[in-house]
């Protein structure tokens, strides 16, 4: 059985944002009100740690660590337990949210309304009414579908396009194998043309082949 070959399927390229598609979604939540200041922090968490949506949902205001090595601690796939940096932008982003008044007793980083656990559901739907303001702005947004795992696609490829290994990409979305990294090395065009723009481009010009006398005179005698 386990000698039999898998059946051969088409693979798609790893869907992501570009970095405008990014700016014109964290543009696009109000920042006047208490939904849209969390669904900010909530998108630029995501887009920068690359957490699954579960994570995310799940995180709390004890996972979060603010300071000189801020990071989030999240318990992911397999209940293994990884630490994710985060950068100087949303690092002042979320210290702006935690003088929030707080909503719920359970302590959630990014609450519903009622102060419970975000659903899947809800995350979707606050996702497509961020991508429809912002698709005013960057019309490219209009033919894509944004979720949480595209923005964890887009934080992978952030990284790759950085020159970060693929080691390092892997411990820092929590990937079982290495392997699994190198879906985005076949996803990046730019780097695939800053390769190209690495190449000695050919020097040869189109021109009319003369043979020798020699070859025509083999070929004459046959």
């Amino acid at each position: 059985m386990l000698a039999i070959p898998s059946k051969r399927f088409t693979r798609t390229l790893v869907p992501f944002l570009t970095r405008a598609e990014v700016d014109a979604m964290l543009a696009a939540p109000d920042s006047r009100t208490w939904c849209g200041r969390r669904d900010h922090a909530f998108l630029l968490v995501a887009v920068q740690t690359g957490l699954r949506v579960s994570e995310m949902t799940g995180l709390t205001r004890h996972d979060l660590v603010l300071g000189a090595d801020a990071h989030v601690r999240v318990l992911g796939k397999g209940r293994k337990e990884r630490c994710t940096p985060l950068a100087r932008s949303p690092r002042a982003v979320l210290q702006a949210w935690l003088r929030e008044p707080r909503r719920g007793t359970e302590d959630i980083l990014f609450p519903s309304a009622k102060g419970s656990r975000l659903t899947i559901h809800g995350v979707q739907y606050m996702l497509n009414k961020h991508r429809q303001a912002a698709s005013r702005t960057c019309a490219s947004l209009t033919q894509k579908r944004v979720t949480v795992h595209r923005l964890r696609h887009t934080a992978a490829m952030d990284l790759l396009q950085a020159g970060v290994d693929r080691s390092v990409i892997a411990l820092w979305l929590g990937h079982e194998s290495v392997e699994t990294t190198q879906i985005y090395l076949e996803a990046t065009l730019a780097m695939k043309e800053q390769a190209l723009a690495n190449t000695r481009p050919p020097q040869g010009r189109a021109a009319t082949y003369r043979p020798g006398d020699q070859l025509l005179g083999f070929l004459n005698s046959l």
